[in-house]
């Protein structure tokens, strides 16, 4: 700092400013051996002498005084230690404060406020620290409070407990803080944070080429459900993302004109009519008809040729109003590929499912109950069935012995072996169907192939009990998925993506699955930069390609993952939730993503 603003600054003559010593900057420096001496330089500096020595006159007060010298008592030591300095200088006061007080923060007083402070008692205690709370806004804190209300599932009259209020009361806030008075009050603003996240769902739609959806229909506490999820693909990093529009009642029998009309006016809702690619269901015959009956019209060419020949056509305003028939249309319709599989293999699953003696293994050697399979998570009873297989036969004939019951034979032993075995590729290709994140429509093609080759190639180790079963699994596959296995569409979509072309399989991807589609060859490895899917950002038209038909799922898993979510939400104690708070409450748990970002 320039010593004419110092002097500007200070409030006494330019007569009281003296040369002291820079403190730490004092030293001596040997010259050439042929000068007889040593040359010690002194840096000096000036500086206001009453205010120097007024700004640790605080800390140091004065005990007695010589000539040049005068004794002090530093007020921050604990005792009567006194340091001695000179009267013109305070730079063993300075040393002191740094070897002893680094970490203190002295203030200067005003030399023009008195000594007013010279008379006060000096403290012994240690020095207290004060730390100053950061206060949050109103409207930041009601943000978290909707938010840990609506992700732990919590009941939203909690917003009225007395405990749940003082809570409240002692969070520190800018401005008047007044809880809510009741639930309604908490539910308006609920309502309110439910359509700024419908806007920014709208608003990422709208930017969006290509999306699909699944849809399926769930019931509980006597009350149905049509549960529907979007699932697109990021433009920008190609990291597939999704969201959930709509969990709505469902009123009466659920037909195939009541589930195309409400799955029309949710697509519609949200602008999505034109984008959707395809739609991904189970494979019931209500859904099926729907998609049947209400399919794109395919354009005629023989219809146009003869429209242009007979130039206008008049129709009738008032009769097309009335007609309901071909007033919409639902998007392109896939099958869910797990439920597929399946359902097809049920007979083998059946005979398993109605074994008493399965059932009681399990149910005693486990001790858990058997796990029924279904037609959506056949890979529980599969588990199950592997853990029982697990077990030695001497120590299973053991343990069912000292339980009184009937254990399994050997031959019914080697049975349940070779059963789980064949069955386990099975497993493998429903865990990677039924996913979300890293699963694309081009992998049902690719896994389909595996699935068979690899099913086959278990034909040769297996006993005459289960060496039909390859066959059968294998020839099941061929007929539920000959549309699949024909189709140029699905080998398009296994195409563009980068792990199948060059037989490699992504850093992300389970152990299982790089395991499973291994193709017995020599692996080898080239230099790729970034993540796998971002070679396509080098090619734009293989990029639009995948962006087009990669967008669908191979699985209608998302939604039931949706309806599990339900099953939390809507729980016995809360059963009396409208159906309109239900579906905002879960749909505002399910899509946390774009709760965050609403400010």
């Amino acid at each position: 700092i320039d010593e004419k603003q110092l002097q500007t600054q200070c409030c006494h003559s330019p007569n009281d400013w003296v040369e002291v010593p820079s403190p730490g900057r004092r030293g001596w420096t040997e010259v050439k051996k042929r000068q007889p001496r040593d040359i010690i330089l002194h840096i000096f500096h000036r500086v206001c002498l009453p205010c120097t020595l007024q700004d640790r006159r605080s800390v140091f007060p004065s005990q007695h005084t010589k000539d040049k010298s005068t004794g002090v008592r530093c007020t921050l030591c604990p005792g009567e230690k006194l340091l001695s300095t000179a009267v013109n200088s305070t730079a063993n006061l300075t040393k002191h404060l740094k070897g002893k007080h680094a970490n203190m923060k002295l203030v200067a007083q005003d030399p023009r406020r008195g000594n007013d402070d010279m008379s006060s008692p000096t403290p012994n205690k240690q020095l207290k620290l004060h730390f100053h709370h950061q206060e949050v806004t109103k409207q930041e804190l009601d943000k978290l409070v909707v938010s840990f209300i609506v992700d732990e599932m919590l009941p939203i009259n909690t917003v009225e407990s007395p405990t749940f209020r003082k809570i409240l009361s002692k969070i520190p806030t800018t401005g008047d803080r007044r809880p809510w008075s009741d639930r309604r009050t908490f539910t308006g603003y609920l309502d309110e944070c439910y359509l700024k996240m419908e806007i920014e769902l709208k608003k990422t739609f709208k930017s969006l080429q290509y999306v699909s959806t699944t849809a399926d229909i769930w019931s509980s506490h006597n009350r149905s459900f049509l549960g529907i999820t979007v699932h697109w693909i990021n433009p920008r990093n190609l990291n597939r993302e999704k969201a959930a529009i709509a969990c709505k009642r469902i009123k009466g029998r659920h037909t195939y004109d009541v589930i195309g009309f409400e799955m029309e006016q949710i697509h519609s809702a949200f602008g999505l009519s034109h984008r959707i690619t395809a739609t991904v269901t189970d494979n019931g015959s209500n859904f099926i008809k729907a998609f049947k009956m209400y399919a794109p019209p395919e354009p005629d060419e023989e219809e146009d040729e003869e429209q242009d020949e007979q130039g206008v056509v008049f129709t009738d305003v008032e009769e097309l109003l009335e007609t309901t028939e071909g007033q919409f249309s639902l998007p392109p319709h896939f099958r869910c590929a797990s439920h597929t599989a399946t359902v097809k293999c049920a007979a083998l699953w059946t005979k398993a499912t109605r074994s008493t003696v399965a059932s009681e293994i399990v149910d005693e050697i486990c001790g858990k109950k058997i796990i029924v399979p279904t037609s959506t998570r056949w890979n529980s009873f599969h588990d199950a069935l592997s853990h029982i297989s697990d077990i030695p036969a001497e120590d299973l004939n053991t343990l069912c012995t000292g339980m009184d019951i009937r254990g399994p034979t050997e031959r019914e032993h080697l049975f349940l072996k070779e059963y789980c075995s064949v069955l386990k590729p099975m497993t493998v290709a429903l865990d990677i169907l039924q996913g979300e994140e890293n699963c694309y429509y081009g992998s049902l093609l690719p896994t389909l192939e595996t699935l068979m080759s690899r099913t086959l190639a278990l034909q040769n180790g297996l006993s005459r009990m289960t060496a039909d079963l390859p066959g059968v699994i294998v020839q099941a596959i061929k007929t539920r998925f000959a549309p699949v296995l024909e189709s140029r569409e699905a080998l398009l979509d296994a195409l563009t993506l980068p792990k199948f072309k060059v037989r490699e399989v992504a850093a992300h991807s389970s152990a299982n699955e790089k395991d499973f589609f291994s193709f017995g060859e020599k692996k080898w490895r080239r230099k790729t930069s970034g993540s796998e899917l971002e070679v396509h950002n080098r090619f734009p038209r293989v990029k639009a390609v995948f962006m087009k038909y990669n967008t669908a799922i191979p699985s209608s898993a998302p939604v039931e993952r949706l309806f599990s979510l339900g099953g939390l939400v809507l729980t016995p104690r809360r059963n009396r939730l409208s159906d309109k708070r239900f579906e905002r409450l879960l749909l505002m748990r399910y899509n946390h993503p774009f709760c965050a970002d609403v400010e």
